[in-house]
């Protein structure tokens, strides 16, 4: 099958045709030799190398005391077996490079290849098995490929193999020393940094600063803003010692001193009025309320709500993918949620939105709903409506069957709950626009009620960091005189003969005990109502103690909700019962007068309320005018007729 070539009997051959026609084929072969030798070097064979290191090593290398072992007198020794510290050096790979000599005759080969003479080429196959091969394995004739930094280095650095043990020593040692200088650097710039200085020293305690120490500081940052670094280490040592305040407290100083040092200096840190923070420290622990400020500070995730009156969840996930949406069920208590992480379109723009495939709705806003548990063909009221993701969800949950009455005072939020209705497709919802104080007059005898009542917003700071200075007490105590008006409108608003229904939810989007447990109970007191569970598996229980208030023992059965633990808007929800419809004799009143009085200022008092009472003395003082007054008239008026003659 052909003539095999023999590579011993390989013809030299010179350029082709067409090489020999191309000028500058000299120049750009140039480029990929190596280079020549300097003038009066002579190229060395394999032998002369061999022979060279040898000489290298009797005149330059001396037999390490104590270590490898010894050949015979006279003869050099030998070197160790194995690696130690004595014959580190030998593990430098040789960096001896391959060159051609001057007398070299280089020509090109058909196919592109360098050649060299052909008596230096028998030379090479005959020695190629004596050549020296070092600690690696690699041939020492081999050219090392180095990168373009090793090789400035090499260019930089001069040659080591001329220097003798004492130079190599001392340099040694200068590297250490420098390598030494280097690492007390960085230590001590470790020690400088502002980070470990946060992390305070496990035996030094926590002093209170002095009055004076920090009146220096309000005079400080007078105009400028406060440190931040400082209060928040003070705020981090503080902690320390309330939490162990028997062993880590100051002699002399009281607890209430280090807790109106931490409530200042979480003021001034988290830019919360005093009296919110002190209401937030009433409710919660001192470790959960840090952890509840710093969430604050963070948005919730951004979630949407299915709506199955148009299509699956499954379905709207994966339209959402296509169109580079990054997302999640929201969890296992939810079939309709999905959680946004990212997205490479508008949330609120896409097709899917406005053919309204979905609602823009937070995760907390859909757990009324859940616990309100509409049924098919039922009547419900949904007080205080505006925007309307609850009212879709029910109507959703209600498959467009029965009837439901979204209402809220404001006309201008009616907007938008009209058209999120058109947009959703829901069907079987009638809006009006009523004080929901007036309801059970204007329209009564509902299944179930929801009532979202209007609260002080302490539970999505998130969303409104205007919360944290602009509410104070009176604000507080007018959203709770409102609240508890418009739960007994509610209650009464509800048929307790209903065969499905009966129930009142009532939620908030506060985390005040004053606007939910207080509320709750006092609608306790005052219809015949019962808190039942409202049938979701999370949450934290209710209060049935605060401060020096009792609540009712049932109210562990109503759910709070906060954004540090369950990441979402804080929300209060609780589930009543109605279970008959007269009202207690104690109660006929109207609502106004049977809202504690005693509890609410005078401010938050109604004016038709005021003019009635003033309307009221005023034919008082007419129709009974004071005895004494009549007989001083009369007696005049007699002193005045005259006598009858």
């Amino acid at each position: 099958m052909g003539r095999k070539l023999d590579p011993t009997r390989k013809e030299k051959r010179g350029p082709g045709r067409k090489a020999r026609k191309q000028r500058g084929a000299e120049v750009e072969l140039a480029r990929f030799l190596p280079p020549e030798p300097e003038a009066g070097r002579k190229k060395l064979s394999s032998h002369g190398r061999r022979r060279a290191a040898k000489r290298r090593l009797a005149a330059g290398r001396r037999p390490p005391p104590g270590g490898g072992e010894r050949g015979p007198e006279g003869q050099t020794p030998r070197r160790q077996s194995g690696f130690s510290d004595d014959n580190s050096k030998w593990l430098a790979p040789a960096k001896a490079k391959k060159t051609p000599s001057k007398g070299n005759n280089i020509e090109l080969s058909s196919d592109g290849e360098v050649e060299e003479d052909r008596w230096e080429m028998e030379e090479e196959e005959d020695e190629s098995s004596e050549e020296m091969v070092d600690d690696y394995g690699a041939s020492s004739s081999e050219e090392e490929e180095l990168l373009p930094i090793e090789k400035a280095a090499l260019k930089q650095k001069p040659d080591r193999g001329g220097l003798s043990e004492d130079d190599s020593d001392e340099e040694e040692e200068e590297e250490e020393v420098a390598e030494e200088a280097r690492r007390q650097k960085v230590g001590q710039k470790e020690e400088e940094s502002p980070d470990l200085q946060l992390n305070l020293d496990i035996d030094e305690q926590f002093k209170l600063p002095t009055n004076e120490q920090i009146e220096r500081e309000d005079i400080l940052f007078i105009g400028s803003p406060p440190d931040l670094h400082i209060i928040h280490q003070r705020i981090k040592g503080n902690m320390e010692v309330l939490q162990d305040f028997a062993v880590k407290r100051e002699e002399g100083r009281t607890r209430q001193e280090y807790l109106s040092l931490l409530r200042r200096d979480m003021a001034a840190y988290y830019s919360y009025s005093d009296f919110l923070l002190t209401k937030l420290m009433d409710i919660f622990p001192l470790p959960e309320l840090i952890n509840f400020l710093e969430a604050n500070e963070v948005p919730r995730p951004v979630t949407i709500r299915t709506n199955t009156l148009k299509t699956r969840r499954r379905d709207l996930a994966q339209a959402l993918i296509n169109r580079g949406v990054n997302l999640d069920p929201l969890g296992k208590w939810s079939k309709t949620g999905l959680v946004i992480y990212d997205s490479s379109v508008p949330i609120g723009a896409t097709p899917e939105y406005l053919a309204g495939h979905y609602m823009l709705q937070g995760a907390s806003s859909l757990l009324p709903v859940m616990a309100l548990a509409p049924q098919e063909n039922e009547r419900i009221l949904d007080m205080c409506c505006a925007p309307g993701g609850k009212t879709s969800y029910i109507a959703q949950l209600m498959k467009n069957t029965g009837v439901i009455l979204a209402n809220d005072s404001n006309a201008e939020r009616l907007r938008s709950v009209v058209g999120n209705l058109h947009r959703l497709g829901v069907t079987n919802t009638v809006v009006s626009n009523c004080d929901g104080r007036q309801f059970p007059k204007v329209l009564g005898g509902f299944d179930r009620v929801l009532l979202d009542a209007p609260c002080s917003g302490t539970g999505v700071i998130s969303k409104d960091p205007s919360v944290k200075t602009n509410k104070d007490e009176k604000d507080i105590l007018r959203c709770a005189h409102l609240q508890k008006e418009l739960i007994l409108n509610a209650i009464d608003s509800v048929n307790a003969a209903s065969e499905t229904g009966g129930y009142i939810v009532y939620c908030t989007c506060s985390v005040m005990v004053e606007e939910n447990e207080w509320v709750v109970d006092y609608a306790l007191k005052k219809r015949n109502v019962r808190l039942v569970d409202t049938g979701l598996d999370f949450g934290k229980e209710g209060f049935t103690r605060f401060k020096d208030r009792r609540f009712h023992p049932s109210l562990k059965s109503t759910r709070r909700f906060y954004p540090h633990t369950h990441n979402m808007d804080g929300f209060f929800i609780a589930k009543l019962k109605k279970f008959s419809n007269a009202i207690p004799q104690a109660q006929k009143e109207p609502a106004v007068e049977a809202a504690a009085p005693s509890t609410v200022p005078n401010t938050v008092m109604e004016p038709q309320a005021k003019k009635k009472k003033l309307e009221g003395s005023k034919v008082d003082k007419e129709q009974k005018p004071p005895q004494p007054a009549l007989k001083k008239r009369r007696a005049l008026q007699a002193q005045r007729r005259p006598l009858k003659t």
